[in-house]
This record gives structure tokens, C-alpha cells and sequence, in this order.
């Protein structure tokens, strides 16, 4: 019996101690889920600003934690969901998520102090680094996640809106500068093939030519100050001339299908609205299958080709032709030489010669 009650005792002496030890010691952040959120907070945390003395998530505790007074702690701190007391000292930063770190009498911390969704309340205590609170919890999914792409409905609409535009300035385009529209498609009826290879060297040569310009301008402090108007002029006009281009081509397209009407402005826009609705019909359908990756990639790709195509034809048309203000292959309108019976005539000046007078032809002579 005696046997018996010692046993007893001694399990119970053994079992106060190790239930004692297990209250004092800090709750780790044994939940996976938790452990996964800590992660990324942490993640984001370093993102801020904050250096690799940022505890591991496993060593993390989660609840109220308290630094006993006289008691120092070797490294940094994390405590989740709860205050952190520190009435002690730390060797190292202190990181809070979701409470306050709250220094007591005595209570110091060599490193920085930061409170996440909570504050910094110094009082008596030191913080030898800096102290930092974020007013709100780090929003892990709105900085992690990228942004949605767009929907197809949302993809067809911006079609619609670029084309829209498009056509508008073709409609401008024909009535202030048809004949420099004409000019870009006579040049490109003569050779499409040329004005593919002369668009195509055009577009390799868009950014040497800007280059030469800016090298050209920094020569003189002038053109160090006209630098900036240059760039914004330079990528006007090679936008405008690509336009130009575009438009010629859609014409050109257009007017294969086109049949002939009244006027030749009339023809023209026809002409113009039918091969820009081409060309956004065939981005509409690739559009139409934003849905499907791979068939929606495909159409993509060829509606980019096909414009690119289109576009370079263009530019080379519109370079062979200089925007349209010379027609390639036109000759210069032959000399008229003056009617003989106007060659007689002289300008009267105000003062001075006068005018000549009509020559009269001579009588013949008699032979006789």
C-alpha cells in the first residue's frame, strides 16, 4: 500500500512540472492555414522594406505573448493575433500581426518595432530602431494576384471603339487631304511588292532615324532645348504617315469590291468604310474567341500579321510617294511653248518702254 501511494506521488510530482512548463511556454501557429496566411504576410512584409531578420512563420506565435521582466530574448519576436508585452529586453526586431506592442517599465528592444493592424505604445521603454505601424492588415490577395484579364464582351467593344476611330479619321482624312491619300494609293497600284520592301526597311529604320536626330540636335544648346518638342513631333508625324498608309491600304482593299458610283469622292469613301470593315471584321472574330486560349491566340495572331502586312504596304507606299504629294511615275507637264501670235506681246510697265507692237505680216513681192 505505502508502495503503492509513493508511485502515485512521484507521477504526480512529475507531471506538475512539465504541465507548468507547457503554460509558460508561448502557443506556436500550429494551424496549416495559418501558417499559409503568415507566409505571405511575411512575404509582403519584405516587399515594405523589411530586412531578413523577419522570424520564420513557424516561429510565429499566435495569442498574447509577454517578455518577462529581466528576461532577455535572443532574436527577433513575431507574435500573431494578439499584444506583445514587453516588459524585458529583446535582442532583435519585434513584429506583431494583428495587435500592439506595448513596452513597460524597463522594457527595451534593440531592433525596429513593428505593429501591423495595431500600434506602438513606447511609454517608459526604448526602442533603439525605428518604429513603424501599418493602420491596416496586409490585403494578401489584392497584391499578390494580377489582374483579370479582359472578357470577351469587354475585348469585341475595344474593337469596335478602334475601328470607330479609325474610320473617323479616314472620313477626315478624305475631306482635307484626299489627294494626298490618292497619291499613297496610285503608289501602291504601281507595286505592292516594292512598297512592302520600302515599308519594311521604313519601320527598321524608324528608330535610327530618331536616334541621328536627337545626336544631330545635341550639337547646339538650341536643339538640347528643342529636344523634347522633336521626339513628341517626330512620333506625331511617323504616326501619322503610318496612318496614311493604313487608310491607303484599306482603300485599295475596298475598292476591289466596290462598285463604281456617281462621283469619285463617293467611290473613295465607299471604298474606305468597306476595307476598314474588313479588316475589323477580322479582328471582331478573333475577338469573338477571347473565351478559348488556343483558338483565340490563333485568330490573334493572324489578324496581327495580316495588319502588320497591311500597314507596312502603307508606309511604303506613302514613303514612295512622300505622304502623297508626289505621284510616282508622273512626269512633269511638258512645255507649252507660246502660240506664235501671242509672242509678240510684252508687258507694259507703268513707266518706261511701251508696249511692242503687233507685227504685221510683209506683202510679197511682185516678181515682176
Amino acid at each position: 500500500m505505502r508502495r503503492e501511494i509513493g508511485m502515485l506521488l512521484a507521477l504526480v510530482l512529475v507531471a506538475h512540472p512539465a504541465s507548468a512548463q507547457d503554460t509558460s511556454t508561448p502557443r506556436p501557429a500550429a494551424s496549416s492555414d495559418r501558417l499559409e496566411r503568415l507566409r505571405r504576410e511575411i512575404d509582403l512584409l519584405r516587399l515594405t522594406g523589411a530586412d531578413g531578420r523577419v522570424p520564420k512563420a513557424e516561429d510565429f506565435t499566435v495569442g498574447p505573448r509577454t517578455i518577462q521582466a529581466k528576461e532577455v530574448h535572443n532574436g527577433s519576436v513575431g507574435v500573431s493575433d494578439g499584444d506583445l508585452h514587453v516588459a524585458g529586453r529583446i535582442e532583435g526586431d519585434a513584429i506583431v500581426f494583428g495587435g500592439d506592442i506595448i513596452l513597460e517599465k524597463d522594457g527595451e528592444i534593440t531592433g525596429d518595432a513593428l505593429s501591423v493592424g495595431g500600434r506602438v505604445a513606447v511609454g517608459t521603454g526604448r526602442v533603439d530602431g525605428e518604429i513603424r505601424t501599418l493602420t491596416g492588415p496586409l490585403q494578401v490577395s489584392s497584391t499578390s494576384r494580377s489582374s483579370a484579364p479582359m472578357g470577351t464582351l469587354q475585348t469585341v467593344k475595344l474593337v469596335i471603339g478602334c475601328f470607330a476611330i479609325l474610320f473617323v479619321i479616314g472620313v477626315g482624312v478624305l475631306m482635307f487631304a484626299e489627294g494626298n491619300l490618292d497619291g499613297v494609293v496610285i503608289a501602291l497600284e504601281r507595286s505592292v511588292t516594292k512598297a512592302f520592301w520600302l515599308g519594311f526597311l521604313g519601320e527598321l529604320l524608324l528608330m535610327p532615324l530618331l536616334l541621328l536626330l536627337l545626336v544631330g540636335l545635341t550639337l547646339t544648346v538650341l536643339g538640347i532645348l528643342l529636344i523634347p518638342f522633336a521626339i513628341v513631333s517626330y512620333v506625331i508625324a511617323a504616326a501619322g504617315v503610318i496612318t496614311l498608309g493604313f487608310l491607303a491600304a484599306a482603300r485599295l482593299t475596298g475598292s476591289a469590291v466596290t462598285r463604281r458610283v456617281a462621283t469619285p469622292r463617293a467611290m473613295s469613301l465607299r471604298a474606305l468604310m468597306i476595307g476598314t470593315t474588313l479588316f475589323a471584321i477580322m479582328w471582331l472574330v478573333a475577338a469573338s474567341f477571347t473565351w478559348h486560349p488556343l483558338i483565340g491566340a490563333l485568330l490573334r495572331g493572324v489578324a496581327a500579321i495580316v495588319t502588320w502586312v497591311a500597314m507596312t504596304v502603307g508606309l511604303g507606299g506613302a514613303i514612295a510617294s512622300r505622304a502623297g504629294t508626289q505621284r510616282p511615275g508622273a512626269r512633269s507637264a511638258p512645255h507649252v511653248a507660246a502660240r506664235d501670235d501671242l509672242a509678240w506681246q510684252t508687258p507694259t510697265p507703268v513707266t518706261g518702254v511701251a508696249a511692242a507692237r503687233r507685227p504685221q505680216p510683209k506683202a510679197p513681192r511682185d516678181p515682176s
